[in-house]
């Protein structure tokens, strides 16, 4: 019998610590290669780690809620035989296995139904060689009344039993396919989940690779909904104690200590300036609703975020400086030196339960509209299930910050390290706006930009705002 210890590895680049947030196995599990033993969170992310031994769990050698350096072995497992794993010993996976650290496919089938306080952001699944299927009773075909088309279904037999419900209480065929697309997808564990916890499926963005709503989904859904719970009436501490018992202490770490440390460092080695600009952003509005109802975009969450990030591509094009570095010590000396950047990697600023994140959408300059909405949706689906990697957050080149889904108006954004602008997105809403001498009702939103004052003076900040600004008014120009 062989003993093996798992150090913990450098999931980043150049990563020193991190925290173990949730084991995912105990002495005396099974585990496979690649099953996910567990998830840290670095200073960039939360992230899974998997198995790179297959065998028997003896140890967990660091404990939840421990911060420790790369390099620390973390959990020990022991090889039934010695030497490689045999094929009898690990069970060949349906599909090709990723390297380690990459993202995992996550499948909840062997997911019990217990409540999720407590429980990871992102779950691991059961192991292979753990699920075992009882078999499903065919369900009886309904009779289809005579001159009805008879349509042919293709299901996944985990919907089975509520297709079936669907076909029973159906008033007309018609309403039966009407029923069967507006219901959301979700596996009976989940659905269970979901019911004990009062949560409407339909609100939860689902990220299952056949568009179902998962546990992990639920878990992210319910953080989220706890941060958000109105706790004013239970928040004052009792007046009788002594006011030291009343101040809650929450330690800085993780993500939040990173972004904590960033975010000073940038405000206090780039000298800030701030400018805004008020747009009329009804033709964007407009742009919008018929991208909506657009065949091409059918499926795919189209927002007027959408249109300003195209926008933002478009201007830095024809502002270049805006898309820079500043760099110190230039080969070790006294130097510096401005690093225009010919591509784009477009950060959107993204709040999660565990801080803020700005994962950059690579090579954004090369994607057309449809692409650049696809990317956007499966980047803030990523963020809000707590599944963004340190690679999704490294190198971006200029970023968006959307407060206006907050119902802000705009705001002075500091600039993310490494960048020398970044944009706030105001809320759109309706005020009254003066067009061809006459005050009609327009829909208007502010936009705020902050900028890296070594790099982009007055005149250059204030001609890629108004470009900016000239695409939101007028989305045709696009096209030019």
């Amino acid at each position: 019998m062989t003993l093996n210890k798992f150090n913990l590895p450098d999931v980043g680049e150049g990563l020193t610590e991190a925290e173990i947030v949730s084991w995912k196995v105990k002495p005396g599990d099974t585990v496979a290669i690649n099953d996910v033993l567990c998830e840290i969170e670095t200073a960039k992310s939360l992230v899974e780690l998997p198995s790179p031994f297959a065998g028997t769990v003896t140890e967990l050698l660091v404990p939840e809620g421990v911060t420790i350096d790369v390099g620390t072995a973390i959990i020990s497992v022991s090889d039934a035989v010695s030497g490689d794993p045999t094929p009898a010993d690990v069970p060949a996976p349906a599909t090709p296995v990723q390297p380690l650290y990459g993202k995992l496919p996550a499948d909840d089938a062997g997911t019990s139904g217990s409540a999720l306080a407590g429980g990871p952001l992102v779950g691991s699944g059961p192991k292979a060689d753990a699920v075992k299927r009882r078999p499903r009773k065919a369900a009886p075909a309904a009779p289809v009344p005579v001159g009805e088309p008879v349509v042919a279904l293709v299901v996944e037999p985990v919907e089975a039993q509520a297709i079936t419900e669907a076909v029973d209480n159906r008033p007309t065929l018609g309403g039966t396919i009407t029923g069967l697309v507006n219901r959301v997808l979700a596996k009976p564990p989940v659905r269970k989940i979901a019911r004990d916890l009062g949560i409407d499926l339909a609100d939860v963005v689902a990220t299952g690779s056949r568009g179902e709503v998962t546990r992990e989904d639920l878990v992210s859904y319910q953080s989220q909904r706890d941060a958000e719970l109105d706790q004013a009436e239970g928040f004052w501490g009792k007046a009788g104690k002594p006011q030291d018992q009343r101040i809650e202490r929450i330690p800085v770490k993780g993500v939040r200590k990173a972004t904590a440390k960033a975010m000073v460092e940038s405000a206090f080695s780039a000298p800030h300036v701030s400018i805004f600009v008020d747009v009329d952003a009804s033709r964007t509005m407009e742009f919008v609703k018929r991208l909506k109802a657009s065949r091409d975009f059918e499926g795919i969450k189209v927002s007027p975020l959408l249109i300003l990030a195209k926008a933002v591509i478009w201007a830095a094009a024809r502002n270049p400086s805006v898309n820079a570095t500043w760099v110190d010590n230039v080969d070790g000396t006294d130097a510096a030196e401005i690093q225009v950047k010919h591509y784009l990697n477009l950060g959107i600023a993204a709040a999660t339960p565990r801080g803020l994140m700005v994962p950059n959408i690579k090579d954004a300059q090369d994607l057309s509209l449809k692409e650049l909405a696809l990317a956007l949706n499966n980047l803030a689906t990523t963020a809000r299930a707590g599944k963004t990697q340190p690679a999704e957050m490294q190198g971006g080149t200029l970023t968006i910050t959307n407060i206006g889904a907050l119902g802000i108006d705009t705001g002075t954004p500091i600039i993310n390290p490494g960048e020398v602008a970044i944009v706030a997105f105001g809320t759109i809403k309706q005020k009254p706006w003066v067009l061809d001498g006459e005050v009609i009702p327009r829909w208007i939103t502010t936009l705020g930009g902050s900028f890296d004052h070594r790099v982009v003076d007055g005149d250059l900040s204030a001609r890629f705002m108004a470009d900016v600004a000239a695409i939101l008014e007028e989305p045709a120009l696009l096209l030019d």
